[in-house]
């Protein structure tokens, strides 16, 4: 990797974001569109994307530059700092050195923003005037909030109505920065309303979400939608994190063993781990542990498929591991992992065996979140307590084997305005869910008749 030509002066944020398609060892399936089979080209996309957007998706290239406007936005909060966590390690009684990059510096307080500003810049210059887009736990919705109120565009988000109710103050940061957030399932789309004609009671799930903010934008003139995880181009706007990570390892002569990220769409995950996916490609010996909740458990239990991102089967067919386009999760307090289908690049590269799996309960996950408080100060987000439950079971492996470890996660998001989650836990009130295999199989019976991956 060519470090001193990819980063910004004397900084560690990169000029340049990382394409992993450049590099892989093995093709991909392509995305299908649903009504012939055939490939998706880039007139399917326009509808819904930008041709920049749709341009970074399909390409080739390995280095894709970073404009300068998005740049000048980043450093609000990039570089973001790679921390030791010296007083979690000694709780953890184990040989290995802790590190993470605390995307929680940001000002919607997670990682989502390396690609909110990027989307909401191109399809300004694109002459977009309004994004619609879903969110889980609200992450995603604040951060292209504050990135349409930087590019003066307006945005209309839906909130999965469980996160909706359970996470009320993200849905004050949005307003805050000027967007509209509404509950889904809702009235105002075909989408939300045929749901709701079938369950009038349901907690809603991303699925549905991207549903109704898809109907939206194509029914609007001047809309576009806007995706917070799963295809190409996020991922790739988001290795300014690993990009970061390696230069300032670089810069005091360390290189992790292991690296772990948490995985709902698969963002944040890629983000922190795709650098070294290619490191891992050309030699490297380096561990990449995707970790994900027990009760929505779409890389340890779900099959590699060709299926849809959305309950309302509006999207291409992708090909990843799935749960099923019309699996309705729990409503666990994660809400940002709590969607059926995982990036088709992170999906392909366990395929491949580049990278591991592992599942969670909640009990699980909060407990290693509440020791890394109590120990390290930050509260971290529901989501992020995965990736540290995924660290504490490196750790215990290293002191059984008896074997040094340096450890690297992605501290995706703080906590703060998820504590009626942490007040849930305290009091008892959560439960442990693992998902039965009836449902499973229920879920996938959807997707029997799609197109098969090679």
């Amino acid at each position: 990797m060519e470090q001193k030509k990819i980063y910004l002066d004397d900084l560690e944020i990169p000029r340049q974001w990382y394409n992993i398609l450049a590099d892989l060892p093995a093709p991909m399936n392509p995305p299908l569109h649903p009504a012939t089979g055939k490939p998706v080209g880039p007139d399917d996309l326009a509808a819904i994307f930008p041709m920049p957007l749709i341009e970074q998706e399909v390409t080739p290239e390995r280095w894709v530059p970073i404009p300068d406007e998005v740049l000048e936005k980043y450093l609000l909060w990039r570089p973001s700092p790679l921390c030791r966590a010296r007083n979690f390690e000694k709780v953890l009684n184990a040989p290995v050195k802790i590190y993470y990059k605390n995307e929680g510096v940001s000002p919607p307080g997670s990682h989502k923003p390396n690609t909110a500003v990027a989307q909401a810049y191109y399809n300004k210059i694109s002459g977009t005037k309004r994004l619609c887009t879903e969110t889980g736990a609200g992450q995603w919705g604040s951060a292209l909030s504050m990135a349409c109120n930087m590019f003066g565009l307006d945005c209309r988000v839906f909130m999965v109505k469980v996160s909706y109710e359970q996470k009320p103050y993200r849905r004050l940061m949005m307003q805050t920065w000027g967007s509209e957030c509404i509950p889904s399932p809702s009235n105002i789309t075909n989408a939300g309303r045929n749901v709701l004609a079938k369950n009038p009671d349901s907690p809603g799930s991303l699925g549905i979400a991207i549903s109704e903010a898809i109907e939206e934008a194509v029914t609007h003139p001047g809309s576009k939608y806007s995706l917070g995880s799963v295809l190409n181009h996020v991922l790739l706007h988001q290795t300014v994190i690993g990009l970061e990570a390696q230069r300032q390892f670089e810069k005091i002569g360390v290189y992790p063993d292991v690296v772990i990220g948490c995985a709902g769409g698969g963002s944040n995950f890629a983000g922190i781990s795709l650098p070294y996916v290619r490191d891992k490609i050309h030699g490297k010996q380096v561990r990449i542990v995707a970790s994900e909740p027990t009760s929505c458990p779409t890389l340890t239990k779900g099959p590699f498929a060709y299926d849809f991102g959305d309950i309302a089967r509006t999207t291409p067919l992708l090909a990843m591991f799935t749960l099923g386009h019309d699996f309705v999760p729990e409503a666990i307090h994660a809400g940002g992992l709590r969607y059926h289908g995982m990036a088709p690049i992170v999906s392909h590269l366990l395929k491949i065996g580049l990278i591991e799996a592992r599942a969670f309960n909640q009990i699980e996950t909060f407990d290693a979140g509440v020791k890394w408080a109590r120990t390290e100060g930050f509260i971290p987000a529901p989501e992020t307590n995965h990736a540290i439950a995924a660290v504490v079971e490196e750790a215990k492996k290293a002191r059984e084997e008896g074997k040094e470890k340096v450890i690297l996660f992605n501290f995706s998001g703080h906590g703060i305005i998820d504590l009626p989650a942490y007040d849930a836990f305290m009091s008892g009130r959560l439960e442990v869910h693992d998902l039965p295999q009836n449902e499973i199989d229920r879920a996938l019976r959807a997707i029997e008749k799609h197109p098969k991956p090679r």
